[in-house]
């Protein structure tokens, strides 16, 4: 089976830089045509220009709050009304949690991370659903993580968000399968972006050598590969898998 992306139309949130980037470039490489779509008005146009710059492949920016339905249905409008269609769509737009510990979180960290990493995959889903069931199907991959997978201890909000995408994904897979909607996960480990830079400081190096037997970060790019497999025909039996991109860590 072909990996090649021709003629599709692939939508990225969180499209503007980190492991969303990469996504998109990823699938630009494989003749896509991609919606970047961000928060971010700088850094997001600029990935689009390179998609149609850099590579010759055809890309928009649109400005999208996943915390705001209508930000999200205008997303998937202006997408359809580009492009003519919708064929695979990566939720990808997160958070990290603030919060060291449950003890410490605020009301205020736990509604920003669950607003945004799950509340806004459901709002994302809901929208790319509608269409792809008036189109005859497609593929979705969620973002979850490794803390979706396990108990992080740093991660509780956060890991709390990523199980709920898992069980979302799966109830979806299951509910729309029939539908020749491919529903999936993704589920990385710790990943070298300025997201990842961010949240640790100058622990990063330490934990990155104490994260999975690899001792070492992802590069966006090795989550990415998985991302464009999922939305792939190469993947056409897999439904409803949270996949594992983490260097072994939930192996231990």
């Amino acid at each position: 089976m072909s990996r090649t992306f021709d003629k599709k139309v692939v939508l990225v949130t969180g499209g503007a830089s980190g492991i969303g980037r990469a996504t998109a470039i990823a699938f630009a490489k494989l003749g896509a045509a991609v919606v970047v779509a961000d928060a971010d008005a700088q850094r997001g146009p600029e990935v689009a220009h390179y998609i149609t710059s850099g590579l010759g492949e055809q890309s928009l920016f649109v400005s999208v709050d996943v915390t705001d339905p209508d930000s999200v249905q205008n997303m998937v409008e202006s997408t359809v009304s580009r492009f003519g269609r919708l064929d695979c769509a990566f939720n990808n737009a997160g958070v990290p949690d603030k919060a060291s510990s449950l003890r410490v979180s605020d009301q205020a960290n736990w509604e920003r991370v669950m607003s945004v990493n799950l509340e806004g995959v459901w709002h994302c889903m809901k929208a790319e659903l509608d269409h792809m069931l008036a189109a005859g199907g497609g593929a979705i991959v969620n973002n979850a993580s490794r803390s979706g997978l396990v108990g992080v201890p740093s991660d509780g909000i956060y890991g709390a968000a990523k199980h709920g995408v898992i069980g979302l994904t799966k109830a979806a897979a299951v509910e729309f399968a029939s539908s020749a909607i491919r529903v999936n996960a993704v589920c990385p480990g710790l990943v070298e972006t300025a997201l990842t830079q961010a949240r640790f400081g100058d622990e990063l190096v330490s934990r990155s050598r104490q994260a999975n037997p690899l001792g070492r970060m992802a590069q966006p790019e090795e989550i990415a590969e998985a991302v464009v497999w999922l939305c792939s025909d190469a993947a056409s039996f897999v439904v409803g898998v949270a996949l594992p991109v983490d260097g072994g860590a939930t192996a231990r």
